[in-house]
């Protein structure tokens, strides 16, 4: 003996909102485009604002604030250029112009002037620790599991 079916609804449920389409490919480009500047200038305003504080003192003796900046600047630059662009090569973005910034930095000028020089090991931390966050994050990126179809 069979029980007869449950009567049902044949409509579609119009509660559920119909999936968000992308934007348009023109417009995805340029806010792709845009993020990957902001990344660039972004790289080279923490380089900046890293070396200034790579001379920070309290009560003479120089504290490491500028090597945590880098770590925590660097985590956020590399997941923000990943998000923006949306490909695993955007973490080069911010990258590129911060590691360039440090090699000018450490290089002394024809008239002596040095940004960050060997003596300082808050500066030498500073460029330890934010080189190795941007490789860090890059390897991450490698080894993070393919994207989702339609992404990457």
């Amino acid at each position: 003996m069979t029980l007869p079916a449950a009567p049902m609804s044949v409509a579609p449920d119009e509660t559920t909102p119909p999936p968000a389409g992308r934007p348009h490919p023109l417009l995805d480009l340029a806010l792709r485009w845009a993020g990957g500047l902001v990344a660039v200038l972004a790289g080279v305003a923490t380089g900046v604002l890293e070396l200034l504080l790579a001379t920070v003192r309290v009560g003479g003796q120089l504290i490491g604030l500028s090597a945590l900046v880098a770590i925590g600047a660097n985590i956020a630059l590399s997941w923000f250029a990943h998000e923006a662009v949306g490909h695993r090569w955007a973490v080069a973005l911010p990258g590129v112009p911060w590691f360039a910034l440090m090699a000018v930095a450490a290089v002394r000028t024809d008239e002596g002037d040095l940004l960050l020089a060997g003596d300082n090991w808050v500066g030498l931390a500073m460029i330890v620790a934010g080189a190795m966050t941007f490789a860090v994050m890059g390897f991450r990126q490698i080894l993070a599991p393919p994207p989702a179809p339609g992404r990457d």
